[in-house]
């Protein structure tokens, strides 16, 4: 077997195995079910806002403490805060014992920034889109094994809410001791690399005269590496810098941060609104609503990378993406306004197959117009900006300092808040094309 292909099964089968956690699709019932001091208000309020704080707090030390680690701590780090997330889930019922549940789950999220990026620097570039392709599609799976899992396992009666937290709490486990077979790895982007100063560019706006390259070139370690500790800041300014000089980059950076932002905060408490909908049905469909989404949405993702690719021109995609995003505002209207709970699935489910066309298409767009070797960097502050929204949204929407609204009234605020951004982006659009076009006629009119 070829070493590229090696290593990125090694990585796929921690990634597979990290995503079946069963106990997921389930974590609210389960939460009030076993803990008769803990309100839904309480969840909603008090202990899952937690997590976006967290996730919020911890995504840039993260990133830049992954690149300083070189990836594979992080990784082992990802699996032990998984492991103490769902041991706790099990063995401990206070409340201040769940909000520290859900610090450590945002810590969770944002250290997988990790496992997206260990196999860029482990592989030779020829072999990343296969390589992303390989991770991508491990994750997906093992969703999919997850959500049909607990299904079939709750419908049976082979196991309730709380066995399944043991199933979830073993992969933990074995995601993380199988993180420790995977191969060191000797460079990264920023911290440790051959030579940083070639990387950054003049014009990039930073301080780096030809005298001052020079004589940072000449300050090395005896084994090549680079030792001016402000070296890897300048390349991060540098990455930075470059990309979001760029217009269109920001554009669609937005369109990223503000449809992740909706969708984060969608999946956060759409349990909660299930229970509110349908408190005392038989059986929760939650597992085999999340592998079907699961499944649609790889699809999804499928069809926007064959759609978009040289097929769509950026003003055509931003055009669809608006269409979809008011398509995705009124999914999740019929989601919180229906009294069945099997159209509130259905809606759902159509939201998140309708978001993950959108993501995809932005995620090209954005990739579009940057280097190689930026794109670490660029999502990880889309994501971050996303986190900031997401956060902004909760204190004004759910916290009790804001307007402290009812489920339903919650993601009716969500579903306009996409409908205002598609109309937003559809002026845009507008305004666009006209000036494209003035711009074209008055070509015409010189020639």
């Amino acid at each position: 077997m070829k070493e590229w292909l090696k290593i990125s099964c090694l990585l796929c089968i921690c990634g597979f195995v990290h995503e079946i956690r069963p106990s997921e699709p389930y974590v609210t019932e389960y939460l009030l079910s076993s803990r008769p001091n803990i309100t839904q208000d309480e969840l909603s309020r008090k202990v899952y806002p937690v997590a976006t704080y967290s996730y919020l707090a911890t995504l840039v030390l993260m990133f830049i403490v992954t690149d300083f680690l070189r990836y594979k701590p992080l990784i082992i780090m990802m699996g032990a805060c998984g492991t103490t997330v769902f041991a706790m889930l099990i063995w401990t019922t206070s409340l201040p014992a769940l909000q520290i549940i859900e610090f450590l789950y945002g810590l969770y999220m944002a250290s997988e920034v990790a496992y997206y990026t260990y196999i860029y620097a482990k592989v030779d570039k020829e072999y990343y889109p296969k390589v992303s392709a390989h991770t991508r599609a491990a994750m997906f799976l093992g969703k999919l094994v997850a959500g049909f899992s607990a299904q079939l396992l709750v419908n049976l009666k082979l196991m309730d809410y709380k066995s399944l937290n043991y199933i979830t709490f073993s992969t933990q486990i074995f995601g993380t001791l199988w993180a420790f077979v995977l191969p060191k790895v000797d460079r990264s982007l920023y911290f440790h690399r051959k030579n940083y100063f070639d990387s950054i560019e003049p014009a990039a706006g930073v301080n780096s005269s030809s005298t001052e390259l020079q004589d940072a070139k000449s300050i090395s370690s005896q084994n090549g590496e680079n030792i001016i500790p402000l070296a890897p800041f300048k390349l991060l300014w540098s990455h930075f810098y470059n990309a979001y000089s760029n217009l269109k980059v920001v554009q669609w950076s937005m369109w990223y941060a503000i449809s992740l932002c909706g969708y984060l905060q969608i999946l956060t408490y759409i349990q909660v609104l299930w229970i509110e909908i349908e408190p005392n049905k038989e059986i929760a469909w939650n597992g085999a609503v999340d592998a079907i989404l699961t499944l649609l949405a790889a699809l999804m993702a499928l069809a926007a990378g064959y759609i978009h690719a040289g097929r769509l021109k950026p003003l055509q995609s931003l055009l669809v993406l608006s269409t979809f995003a008011a398509m995705e505002g009124g999914a999740v209207l019929l989601c919180c306004w229906t009294s069945n709970i099997y159209v509130s699935y259905a809606a759902y489910i159509l939201y998140g197959a309708l978001y993950a066309f959108s993501i995809t298409v932005a995620s090209a767009e954005v990739a579009r117009y940057l280097e190689e070797e930026s794109f670490g960097l660029v999502f990880g502050v889309n994501t971050f900006i996303a986190l900031a929204f997401q956060t902004l949204l909760t204190i004004i929407v759910v916290s009790n300092s804001g307007l402290s609204l009812d489920t339903r009234g919650q993601y009716t605020v969500y579903a306009f808040y996409y409908i205002a951004a598609s109309g937003i982006y559809f002026i845009s659009v507008a305004v666009e094309y006209f000036i494209n076009r003035r711009t074209t006629n008055r070509t015409n009119l010189a020639e």
